[in-house]
């Protein structure tokens, strides 16, 4: 039971990222929110690394290792957010949400070429599901977006591109997650401190945006995908909890919806509907199959 209240947690908290990130982007650019909430994400699980004693594992691996860990940083956590952060300030929160949640079968993809696993006819209509999701959806999100439309719903795919190719990595990869999770924040910190402030004006934040930035990076970032693991690992059928990840974009569009007072239109309903049942279809085949 504790570890489905971990998950459902988790579920819950991630769940905000999206409402909560474009009431931030509205006057706080990108790099900078990347570079304060990345800073509270790794400040947090380094102060957990140290109180559980993990950071001693950190001598374990070599120079090799951590270049490893560094690009997993920046593609599936550097370049995905700092992609899905740009698409939500094109998009409405809803329409982001949607197109982000394609990077489960990004997973398919990726695993297919990386991990050479067998590509089945249900992966393929997964997959055309979705994509016939996204079709649907960039037809009717003209009216509701406020910015670039084409340009928002590009960068969400590469979003879900880069964290699914991120999640196939990190597992070929194996490391410690807790250290590798760690490093991969620092990363988004590191770069964007690089970045931001010559390709951006930053501002000064007020005191509600620093609580926003806090629940970012410590409960989303540093505190939901440390739950979410510990959850994972310590039950036996994962893919119970794991198919828990898919009550994320409804609540999402739920707390939109209130928060924001958007307005999910008929478009973007029937491409939530074709993107999760790709998901879904592959998810439920694949628990069937290991049971």
């Amino acid at each position: 039971m504790k570890n489905y209240l971990y998950a459902l947690f988790t579920v819950i908290v991630w769940s905000t990222t999206a409402t909560i990130s474009k009431i931030i982007l509205t006057d706080i650019p990108n790099f900078e929110a990347l570079a304060i909430s990345g800073a509270f994400a790794s400040l947090c699980l380094l102060i957990i690394n140290i109180k559980s004693g993990i950071i001693k594992k950190m001598q374990c691996y070599s120079a090799k290792d951590y270049l490893v860990m560094i690009g997993l940083g920046f593609i599936g956590m550097f370049v995905y957010t700092a992609a899905y952060n740009y698409g939500l300030t094109q998009l409405t929160s809803q329409e982001a949400c949607i197109i982000n949640y394609l990077w489960p079968i990004m997973i398919v993809l990726f695993s297919s070429v990386i991990l050479k696993e067998k590509m089945t006819a249900v992966k393929i209509v997964s997959l055309l599901c979705s994509f016939i999701g996204i079709v649907v959806l960039s037809a009717g999100s003209g009216e509701a977006a406020a910015g670039n439309t084409v340009m928002g719903i590009i960068s969400c795919v590469v979003a879900a591109a880069c964290y699914g190719l991120f999640s196939v990595l990190n597992k070929k990869a194996n490391y410690d997650q807790n250290i590798t999770m760690m490093i991969c924040w620092l990363v988004v910190t590191v770069c964007s401190v690089a970045i931001g402030p010559f390709t951006e004006s930053w501002k000064m934040f007020s005191a509600m945006q620093l609580v926003g930035f806090g629940w970012i990076g410590i409960v989303v970032n540093g505190v939901g995908y440390l739950l979410w693991a510990i959850a994972l690992r310590n039950e036996k059928n994962t893919a119970k909890i794991a198919n828990l990840a898919y009550l994320i974009p409804l609540f999402s569009l739920i707390i939109s919806a209130v928060v924001l007072g958007e307005k999910l239109s008929y478009n973007a309903l029937i491409g939530f509907v074709l993107v999760m049942g790709g998901i879904l279809l592959q998810s439920f085949r694949g628990s069937a199959r290991n049971n």
